[in-house]
């Protein structure tokens, strides 16, 4: 028995994604102090773990098989191969959900480079209102509320959320297409509001008379 079969079978059993960490755990804690149950990977590292599915990763691609080994920002998962979409969706025949509009995507692709940021910096970059916008992205799961800025008014940013990740295919914000240069590109903000000032003042001294001929 090979450590990339018993990595085969925990990932087809399970329900959501993997990570190397778990996989290792439930691959150790196997057998317990069953003695006709001897555990042979019971010292298996998280590294093993990890190199074992790079490998099996490869061994799929390299034998075509119809699902993929994926790695996504919440582990790994079994997936089947998007060339076989057309088939795989018969199983799911439900309404697809709507597209994204242009509208939603642009201010969906402000928040992935630039948070977390708030509603009036969004709006600053698109030059219009996007409170509606927001709205649909944060029901739809893409974008969340991620506290409040240190500002005066502290109001309200926003970042992206994990289903974001998942949903696009990411494993991680810096897997986004030209990630480092637009992160580091000059947008435009919205005004700060000032600070109150304090209310003590310097007074100026008064001009002395001047002096009579």
């Amino acid at each position: 028995m090979a450590l990339t079969q018993v990595l085969e079978a925990l990932l087809f059993a399970a329900q959501k994604p993997l990570t190397a960490r778990e996989l290792s755990t439930a691959i150790k804690s196997a057998g317990g102090d069953d003695e006709l149950l001897p555990n042979e990977f019971a010292k298996v590292t998280e590294a093993q773990v990890a190199a074992a599915l790079e490998q099996l990763k490869i061994e799929y691609v390299q034998q075509t098989r119809a699902f993929q080994l994926a790695e996504k920002a919440d582990g790994w998962q079994l997936v089947s191969d998007p060339a076989y979409a057309s088939w795989v969706r018969q199983l799911f025949p439900a309404t697809k959900p709507a597209r994204l509009t242009p509208p939603s995507l642009e201010t969906l692709a402000i928040i992935a480079y630039r948070q977390p940021i708030t509603r009036a910096d969004i709006e600053a970059v698109r030059g219009v209102a996007v409170d509606g916008v927001l709205q649909n992205l944060m029901e739809r799961g893409l974008v969340k509320i991620a506290g409040r800025a240190e500002v005066p008014g502290r109001p309200l940013i926003y970042e992206t959320t994990e289903f974001f990740l998942e949903h696009f295919g990411l494993r991680n914000l810096d897997e986004l297409p030209n990630a480092e240069e637009l992160r580091t590109r000059h947008f435009p903000v919205a005004p700060r509001p000032e600070s109150a000032t304090s209310d003590e003042t310097v007074a100026t001294p008064a001009a002395e008379p001047a002096a009579q001929d």
